[in-house]
């Protein structure tokens, strides 16, 4: 497993939307728990995958999951017609 997966947390950018999200890489057992927050709305999803999985694999996942969920709440937020 990378160095860099070794429960460090990181931040980027979403691809979507000008938010600040922080990642967060945690071993348990054979596998990899990936946290993303994004910090405006405090809104976090986690993935797993398998330890041998790339880090930019882990973190584009929990990324895309992390935009699902922002993009459903703002769904329902909005008052219905």
């Amino acid at each position: 497993m990378p160095a860099s997966l070794a429960g460090l947390s990181e931040s980027a950018t979403l691809r979507l939307m000008p938010r600040e999200v922080i990642f967060e890489f945690r071993r348990v057992g054979n596998a990899v728990k990936v946290s993303a927050v994004d910090t405006e709305t405090m809104t976090e999803v986690s993935v797993m995958g398998p330890a041998t999985t790339d880090e930019s694999t882990l973190r584009r996942t929990a990324l895309r999951k992390l935009e699902f969920v922002l993009a459903r709440r703002a769904r329902s937020d909005k008052p219905m017609r």
